[in-house]
C-alpha cells in the first residue's frame, strides 16, 4: 500500500500541537491544570479554545483512519495482539515510570506531600488510594495524566475489533462502501448534528474525566471521529471529495469559528457587566442564545476535521526531508513531553522570571528533554516497546555497556 505522507505529517503537526497546548496550560488562566504559574497569560485562551475544539478529536480520526488502512490486511487477533502490545505496554510503563514526577510536582505545589521523590515514589509504586486532593487522580491509587488517549484509543480499537466479525456478517462492509459514496451526505451532516445532541445533552450530565468509565462526552465525540476514521480509511472516492470541498470546508469552519467565539465574547462581556444582556434577551431567550452556541461549535468541530483532512490530502501527500525520522519520534514524545514540561516549570516558578522569559524556557527545556529522551530510547532495544517502537536487530556498542540499536532513522 502506498505511503500516506500527508496523514504521516498531519499526525506530527497534531502532537506538536499538543505540546505547545499544554505549555500554554501552565498558563491560561482559570483552567484546571496539574501545575499553575502566577504568570498569566490571558490573551493564550481564545486561540487555545479554537484548538481545543477539535485537538484531541483529530488525534482519534487519525487513529482511526490508521486502523482502517491495516484492517483488511490482517486478522482481527493479530492486530488486536500488537495494538494491546504497542499500546497498553507504554501506557503501563508511563504510570509507573513518567508519569510519577507530574503527581510529585503537583503534590509539592499543592503542600500534600512534604516528603522527598524518592519516598514519593515508593509509595506511589504501592499503587493504593491517596486521601483525596493529593494530586490529581489520586484517589485511584495511580495516574495517567496526559496518556489518558492511549488507554481510549485501546478501548475504541478492541470493541471494533470485537465487532468485527458481527459487521462482516451483517454487511457491513457494503454499508460502510455506501456511506463513501453515495451516502455521503450523512457522512458531512450526521455527525456534527450528534456531537450537537452530544453537546446539549451529555456534556451538561457528564463533564470530562479522561477516566475512561463515565466520560460519555467525550466518548461521544472522540469515538465518532474515530469511528469516521475507520469508514473512510480507504474509500479513494471520499478522498477526493474531501479534497474537492477542502476550501468550501475551510469556509463553513470560519464560519462555525466565528458564530462559537463571537458568543462566547460576547457572554464574557455581559459576566463582566460591561454589555447589558436585556436587548439580546428581548431578540431570544437564553436558551436559544445557548443553542446557536453549541450549533456553531458543532459546525466548527466538524467542519475544521473535514478540512484539515482535504488540504493535508491536497498539499502534503508527498515525503519530506526527515519525516520518516520525526514520525518515528511521534509517540516517544508524546509519552514524555508533559513531565518535562511540568518539571520545567516546577523549577522555574520560584526564579520569577515573567511572562515572556519562563514560557519561552519552558517550552526550550520541554523540547530539549524530549530530544534527548527521543535519541537515548531509539538507540536501547530493550526501551524501545516500553515507548511504543518496534524492536530492532542488537548490535554491541564498542564505547557504551548498553545493547544498542543502530542510530538509524526508524522505519515501521
Amino acid at each position: 500500500m502506498q505511503r500516506r505522507h500527508d496523514l504521516d505529517t498531519l499526525r506530527v503537526c497534531a502532537f506538536a500541537l499538543l505540546i505547545l497546548y499544554h505549555v500554554g496550560m501552565v498558563y491560561v488562566p482559570d483552567w484546571d491544570f496539574h501545575l499553575k504559574s502566577p504568570v498569566e497569560l490571558a490573551w493564550i485562551e481564545w486561540p487555545m479554545v479554537l484548538v481545543n475544539r477539535w485537538r484531541m478529536s483529530l488525534l482519534f480520526l487519525l487513529s482511526g483512519i490508521t486502523l482502517g488502512l491495516v484492517l483488511a490486511r490482517a486478522p482481527s487477533l493479530r492486530l488486536a495482539t500488537r495494538r494491546s502490545w504497542r499500546l497498553l505496554l507504554p501506557l503501563a510503563f508511563g504510570i509507573v515510570a513518567i508519569v510519577p514526577v507530574q503527581a510529585y510536582c503537583e503534590a509539592r505545589t499543592l503542600g500534600t506531600i512534604d516528603a522527598g521523590y524518592g519516598a514519593f515514589l515508593l509509595r506511589y509504586l504501592q499503587l493504593r488510594p491517596w486521601p483525596a486532593g493529593t494530586f490529581t487522580g489520586g484517589e485511584y491509587g495511580f495516574t495517567w495524566n496526559h496518556l489518558w488517549y492511549l488507554a481510549y484509543l485501546w478501548t475504541y480499537t478492541m470493541l471494533v475489533l470485537a465487532a468485527r466479525p458481527l459487521l462482516l456478517a451483517t454487511g457491513g462492509a457494503r454499508l460502510a462502501a455506501w456511506l463513501a459514496t453515495r451516502g455521503r451526505w450523512l457522512l458531512w451532516t450526521l455527525p456534527p448534528l450528534a456531537f450537537l445532541a452530544a453537546l446539549l445533552v451529555l456534556a451538561p450530565r457528564y463533564p470530562s474525566t479522561h477516566a475512561l468509565a463515565g466520560d460519555w462526552f467525550n466518548h461521544a465525540r472522540y469515538f465518532g471521529a474515530f469511528a469516521f476514521g475507520l469508514l473512510v480509511a480507504g474509500s479513494a472516492p471520499m478522498w477526493e471529495a474531501l479534497r474537492a470541498r477542502r476550501r468550501r470546508l475551510a469556509g463553513l469552519a470560519l464560519v462555525g469559528a466565528t458564530l462559537y467565539m463571537g458568543l462566547r465574547a460576547l457572554g464574557r462581556l455581559v459576566d463582566s457587566g460591561r454589555v447589558s444582556p436585556e436587548p439580546f434577551l428581548a431578540l431570544m431567550p437564553e436558551a436559544c442564545w445557548d443553542l446557536l452556541s453549541s450549533a456553531g461549535h458543532a459546525l466548527y468541530w466538524w467542519t475544521a476535521l473535514l478540512a484539515l483532512l482535504g488540504w493535508a490530502a491536497h498539499a502534503l501527500d508527498r515525503p519530506w526531508p526527515g519525516l520518516a525520522y520525526v514520525s518515528s519520534a511521534v509517540y516517544p514524545w508524546y509519552i514524555l513531553h508533559q513531565s518535562p514540561i511540568i518539571l520545567a516549570a516546577y523549577w522555574l516558578i520560584p526564579f520569577g522570571l515573567g511572562p515572556v522569559l519562563e514560557p519561552l524556557l519552558v517550552v526550550g527545556l520541554t523540547i530539549v528533554g524530549c530530544a534527548l529522551g527521543h535519541e537515548l530510547v531509539r538507540r536501547i532495544a530493550w526501551l524501545r516497546p516500553l515507548f511504543g517502537l518496534p524492536a530492532q536487530p542488537r548490535v554491541r556498542s564498542p564505547w557504551l555497556s548498553w545493547r544498542l540499536s543502530p542510530p538509524t532513522p526508524d522505519r515501521r
